[in-house]
């Protein structure tokens, strides 16, 4: 039997055009019939039968933090242009621009959308575009290739006021790439928007309204957030403003593949595409968290969603609003659990810490001395209980900082000091050198594979494309793609791609992992 495979799913909606058929709440499906049939739910009735001892169970009631926060929380609508995916001909052009909408959904401007982004395979996705190394060979062979034309990218989000002069929250990926930002409140005001500042590491951006006296939310401690305890989202799922959904805490601190930077709260609160950027109240009516991302098999509430803790987010939304940017410290390494087996190989007491396997060379870690096979078990003083405890530890930090490590190493502990460097050097690889009078760039934003990653493509080291512009995009190469080698040599780092560009004299080829496939792809950088 074949497993359905959980698909991560940003939460922004678009505006739909076809038709939705709701049933009411409490409705049964019958089973056994040609037709599906809409019941009344039965009414569970308490009988002489029952032990008058049975304890009665009070749900609780959120009507009133309701109606008292969720004016603060707004509908946020993004327009734009984003570009068309490569048309092979007319019949297959048509689906590649049903594919290039599809494939806006899956980047986080609707992921309920982006599940039709199937429809555009045979022409949205087509690697054989005009700037595509191939695209000489298929000449003359009934390819029609043609220039893609701007789309229109529409889209809903949501968002909540933490300033009554008009500073609002929300996640990045609801407003980035949009060229105009529409913020409509729930007495039905719309106002024009200004991006103050997104940071796609945390996912969290702040927007400013021109307006005063507005009604704002109250933060709270995510720390002190247990699992099991019952929580409140209000949001505008699939564009129904203010939609208020509850549940509890399923568990803290988790770490999704892409996101190791942040420890989510797992709920079961139903949450669905365009709930994102949207509040999570704790039972005292405070902001405990910002809804951001589900697992979901269909693009709809699975039970298994995401929020990122308002500690964070207040910490990244300071820094936007007061520099318009975020600055995260890095190490320099890639880790791993330590399992049992491990901890009995090193010697360690028990299994904790984060194993240390590979060192950005030139790093702040390899700088400090740290090696491969180190395990990390303390960062100033506080103990790495888990792996996915670090990454979030140092990305809190800022770049300079002086932290104290406490590794251990042949069977004993030793202490280090490790001044930690910029997170932004590590994601981001673009130039190799200073940009020449054609602007020559690379146009690669990438960061190192994790060690699960790494597993599952089956290979050592690589980098993956986060985003991909100029030259690089105009050679084929893609997001999600993963980047082996360049002019035949390995690269693990950022650093080590720079280099190669800058040994280029303008031209460079990388060999690129997509899927199971591998290829040379020649870059002209200059």
């Amino acid at each position: 039997m074949n497993l359905a495979t959980f698909v991560r799913k940003p939460l922004i909606a678009a505006i739909l055009g076809a038709a939705t058929i709701a049933l009411p709440v409490g409705a049964l499906y019958v089973a056994g019939s040609t037709r599906a049939t809409a019941v009344a739910a039965p009414v569970m009735t308490a009988t002489a039968s029952m032990p008058a001892t049975t304890p009665t169970m009070m749900l609780p009631d959120f009507s009133a933090m309701v109606q008292k926060y969720g004016p603060a929380v707004v509908n946020i609508t993004v327009t734009g242009k984003v570009p068309a995916s490569w048309s092979q001909g007319d019949e297959n052009g048509d689906n590649g621009d049903n594919g290039g909408n599809g494939g806006n959904g899956e980047n986080g401007e609707n992921g309920e959308n982006g599940e039709n982004g199937g429809n555009g395979d045979s022409g949205g996705d087509n690697p054989f575009g005009p700037n595509s190394p191939f695209a000489p060979f298929f000449r003359g062979f009934g390819f029609n290739f043609q220039t893609p034309r701007p789309e229109p990218m529409r889209g809903e989000g949501s968002g909540f006021i933490i300033q009554p002069d008009g500073v609002i929250m929300t996640n990045a990926h609801v407003v980035n790439g949009a060229s105009e930002v529409t913020v409509r409140l729930t007495d039905r005001r719309e106002f024009r928007a200004k991006v103050i500042g997104t940071d796609p590491t945390s996912d969290i951006a702040v927007i400013r309204i021109n307006a005063h006296d507005l009604p704002t939310v109250k933060l709270g401690d995510s720390r002190t957030l247990k699992v099991g305890e019952w929580v409140l989202a209000i949001g505008a799922p699939f564009g129904f403003d203010n939609s208020a959904t509850a549940g509890i805490v399923s568990a803290k601190g988790r770490t999704l593949p892409g996101d190791g930077y942040v420890p989510f709260i797992q709920t079961d609160v139903p949450i669905n595409p365009g709930n994102s950027g949207g509040p999570l109240f704790n039972m005292r009516g405070e902001v405990v968290g910002i809804n951001s991302q589900i697992y979901s098999r269909s693009g709809g509430y699975q039970g298994v969603s995401f929020s990122i803790p308002i500690d964070i987010a207040m910490q990244v939304g300071n820094q936007l609003e007061t520099t318009g940017h975020v600055s995260h410290g890095r190490l320099g390494v890639l880790v791993q659990d330590v399992s049992q087996g491990l901890a009995d190989s090193f010697g360690l007491p028990k299994p904790e810490g984060a194993l240390v396997s590979s060192v950005d060379a030139d790093g702040p870690a390899a700088r400090a001395g740290i090696e491969p096979g180190d395990v990390i078990l303390k960062l100033n003083g506080q103990t790495i209980a888990d792996w996915t405890e670090l990454p979030v530890a140092v990305a809190s930090l800022t770049p300079g900082t002086r932290v104290d490590l406490q590794v251990w190493r042949n069977h004993e502990p030793r202490n280090l000091t490790v001044k930690l460097g910029s997170l932004a050097d590590e994601r981001t690889a673009f130039n190799g050198g200073p940009s020449d009078h054609n602007g020559g760039k690379l146009g690669l934003a990438v960061r190192p594979l994790s060690s699960d990653e790494q597993r599952q493509a089956n290979t050592r080291g690589g980098l993956v494309v986060e985003r991909s512009s100029g030259p690089a995009a105009d050679a084929g190469i893609e997001p999600g793609d993963v980047v082996l080698a360049a002019n035949g040599a390995s690269v693990s780092t950022a650093e080590e791609l720079r280099r190669a560009v800058a040994k280029s004299n303008g031209h460079i080829a990388l060999l690129i992992q997509r899927g199971d496939t591998r290829l040379f792809v020649p870059v002209q950088v200059g």
